[in-house]
């Protein structure tokens, strides 16, 4: 096997420089743990940035996947194929949503939910009205296209790539500087939003909010959009995170979770949207992927099975106690739900700990000035145990 430094020297000789790697190369693991090219094992807390949900190489997933691709890798969109139809119907099924658009990614799948929501409105306000401002919140992250990247509410973001997509006014999660600005504006068609802002700083929003705010929207006609690409598949101990507050959107946004580690993205629809995009709207060439559906099949029956919610919020639960024991006063915040954690330490920033982490044995991301938690939902106590032993050693 090549060397860390073979690898290393490859890598910046022919990868595109828009990713500031740590000193690690990962070539295989198992579950919540990681081994990389001269064998060292690493207690996995990221979990591919929240993307490889039932872990690393779980059986019965590889097993799925590897079928697929020995049968049939793709066919396009212009055919019809058994495993994306399960998939689809498996989702709606369980969200109560009622049709799903396959992409390849949550950027595209929030592409999707903006045009469906500004389409929805043209259709039933005509072009005149101008419905096709999305109110989104201050401190989101909605993707890296020039589009989603005008979506999201940080100023950090919104730099080099001009001319960005017009047609976005950001608040705070305050219900009377909504309702205001729907007043002022007199052009939104919907409101877009996490309920935790992951790459903001895994900062919740409250339920009443939520509720506030489904309720407001609705009365007015206009979409409630949330993106679940982050907070979905069982992230915080329900299906989708806005199940925690009862609410109904109208689009729901997934990624991330839904493949397992393969890409795969998805836009949900309720009755009032499911007929707004029609035929030649909206594609991907890749979208609904057979070989991504079928990881993504294992994926949902795994998290749907009996019990498998309870348990992730338990695992919460037990990872923030493990936490609090052992850092004590060291920790000043933990926020989140489920395993989806936020942690802002007191002596060393999140890039010290991530960095200093690796070179313990434990993986970790961050989110701003807080370390991110985003562990496979498959951790076992034993590896959660493990994982924070290995991360308090560097203080």
């Amino acid at each position: 096997m090549e060397t860390f430094n073979e690898i290393k020297k490859q890598d910046n000789s022919f990868i595109a420089n828009t990713y500031s790697r740590f000193d690690v190369a990962f070539v295989s693991g198992k579950n919540a743990r990681f081994f990389d090219e001269s064998g060292n094992d690493y207690i996995d807390f990221g979990s591919g940035i929240g993307t490889n949900s039932l872990g690393i190489a779980n059986d019965a997933w590889a097993a799925a996947v590897s079928a697929q691709a020995s049968r049939m890798q793709h066919c396009s969109n212009l055919y019809y194929n058994p495993v994306t139809s399960s998939l689809a119907e498996k989702l709606c099924k369980a969200s109560g949503m009622k049709k799903v658009f396959f992409g390849n990614s949550g950027a595209e799948a929030n592409e999707c939910a903006i045009k469906t929501a500004r389409k929805y409105s043209f259709d039933k306000y005509g072009a005149d009205a101008e419905r096709n401002v999305i109110i989104t919140l201050r401190n989101s992250f909605h993707g890296r296209t020039v589009t989603t990247l005008s979506a999201t509410g940080q100023d950090v973001f919104h730099n080099f790539f001009f001319p960005f997509t017009e047609g976005f006014v950001f608040c705070a999660p305050d219900i009377d500087e909504i309702k205001k600005t729907v007043e002022n504006n007199g052009h939104a068609c919907a409101v877009m939003l996490e309920t935790i802002q992951g790459e903001g700083g895994v900062l919740p929003l409250k339920d009443e909010f939520l509720r506030e705010l489904s309720a407001f929207v609705s009365s007015q006609d206009i979409l409630l959009i949330v993106d679940e690409i982050q907070t979905g598949i069982a992230r915080t101990g329900r299906l989708l995170s806005y199940m925690h507050s009862g609410i109904e959107p109208d689009i729901v946004t997934l990624a991330k979770g839904l493949g397992g580690g393969l890409p795969i993205g998805a836009c949900l629809f309720n009755e009032k949207t499911e007929k707004t995009l029609s035929f030649g709207d909206h594609g991907s060439t890749f979208g609904g992927n057979p070989v991504s559906c079928a990881g993504a099949n294992v994926v949902i029956d795994t998290v749907t099975s009996e019990g498998f919610y309870d348990e992730v919020e338990r695992k919460g639960e037990y990872l923030k106690k493990a936490l609090t024991e052992k850092f004590g006063d060291e920790i000043l915040q933990i926020r989140g739900r489920g395993l989806m954690l936020g942690i802002d330490f007191r002596s060393k920033t999140a890039k010290e700990i991530a960095a200093q982490g690796l070179k313990n044995g434990v993986v970790v991301l961050t989110a701003k000035q807080s370390v991110r938690l985003l562990p496979p939902l498959t951790i076992t106590y034993e590896e959660i145990d493990e994982g924070v032993k290995r991360l308090a050693s560097i203080f």
